[in-house]
């Protein structure tokens, strides 16, 4: 692997107008200036339709130890949405299944540490009806949880999961599912 690989890695891409890719930049200088760019999230559900859920590491640079969907990244330069989510599931929760987009949605948010959230969130969903073998670099735990009982636990300690994941649950939750049989 070379240098321009590797660099190619911390790039991520950036969002203009119509939401279409205008270019590139590194992950941290995105996260400081809040530029607009495209992140992955993915819900995989079981058969009984509970969620799994992370906890991200305590070695993640923001959100770290908080509660979220079964995995979120970037797409790395010239990776598509859908390839960067099974990329993560596959990195962080140790398995694969078969991805549907259900929508995009796009969001900012400002930490108290000096980051910035500005992203094009495309979410994927999943079925997978066996325990993740997780990777303890991105991930501290995990869970199944219903949804009614997420909605409960982010109404009464909402400081214990990520932004994304909160406004997912409070403006998409509807969005999230899928009447079609062979995804199960």
């Amino acid at each position: 692997m070379n240098n321009n690989e590797i660099n190619d890695n911390n790039f991520i891409p950036l969002i203009g107008k119509n939401y279409k890719i205008i270019g590139f930049e590194r992950k941290d200088k995105i996260h400081k200036e809040g530029l607009l760019h495209s992140a992955v999230s993915v819900f995989i559900f079981n058969k009984e339709n509970y969620l799994m859920m992370q906890k991200r590491s305590s070695k993640k640079y923001h959100s770290s130890l908080l509660w979220t969907n079964t995995c979120c990244s970037h797409p790395k330069k010239n990776e598509s949405p859908l390839a960067a989510a099974h990329r993560c599931l596959i990195e962080e929760m140790g398995f694969d299944c078969f991805l549907k987009k259900q929508f995009c949605f796009t969001y900012y948010e400002s930490f108290q540490y000096g980051l910035i959230e500005n992203e094009l969130d495309h979410v994927f969903i999943g079925y997978y009806n066996n325990n993740p073998t997780i990777n303890y670099e991105e991930v501290e735990d995990w869970k199944w949880i219903s949804l009614k009982k997420l909605i409960e636990n982010i109404k009464f300690y909402p400081n214990l999961y990520t932004i994304w994941l909160k406004i997912i649950v409070r403006n998409y939750l509807n969005k999230l599912f899928c009447d079609d049989s062979y995804y199960k």
